[in-house]
């Protein structure tokens, strides 16, 4: 079972380098070829003998909580993974992974960007790092096996600043909201005389 998983995980890997590193496309469109490719390949591996179960609608609660076990599992893969270079990309993706989670939780559920990140932008990020462990561990010299290695450093580093924008594009809203509470207090200051000439000056009410 385990090897029938690290096959699949490769093969999604596989179509998502396509994707996103061969074809340009977009990181999203990239991560869901992957996993599509994924769940065929699944299917593929078994003799096509599995039957597609219908998917448990998970609550809101219960899509936190296996969101932050995929993040410890990241965060265990660092010192697993013996590239330097992506033991710090992971470092980092864990660090966003757990603030994003956070979010989420605190706030809910506001876009779309919240849904895709939970159910497939992380989860297929795990199996990525998965695969690429599993091929660094066979020690393999093929050129197929160098140019996957290749590829899985290049998208494990994008999905570092990816994830890293996703963080920032959730916090906008707050800024933004912050910032039109700060120009609405300091009109206050201003309409009671508490202007910024006063407060260099230093005068005060007696």
């Amino acid at each position: 079972m385990k090897n029938k998983n690290i096959i699949s995980s490769i093969v999604g890997a596989s179509f998502f380098a396509v994707g996103y590193l061969g074809l340009s496309l977009a990181l999203p469109p990239a991560l869901l070829m992957g996993v599509a490719s994924f769940a065929a390949s699944e299917l593929i591996v078994s003799g096509g003998t599995k039957i597609v179960e219908e998917k448990k609608e998970l609550s809101f609660k219960e899509r936190i909580e296996v969101s932050r076990k995929n993040n410890k599992h990241i965060k265990e893969m660092i010192n697993k993974i013996e590239s330097s270079e992506v033991q710090k990309n992971l470092e980092e993706i864990n660090k966003s992974t757990t603030k994003i989670i956070d979010f989420i939780e605190k706030n809910g559920l506001k876009n779309k960007t919240s849904n895709k990140f939970l159910d497939y932008y992380l989860p297929v990020c795990v199996k990525i790092i998965d695969g690429y462990d599993e091929i660094e561990n066979q020690k393999l010299t093929s050129h197929d096996s160098k140019k996957f290695m290749e590829d899985g450093q290049r998208i494990i580093k994008d999905t570092d600043k990816s994830f890293k924008k996703i963080l920032n594009s959730l916090y906008q809203s707050d800024i933004a909201n912050a910032e039109a509470e700060m120009k609405v207090y300091n009109a206050i200051l201003k309409s009671d005389g508490y202007d910024e000439s006063i407060l260099e000056s230093g005068d005060e009410d007696e």
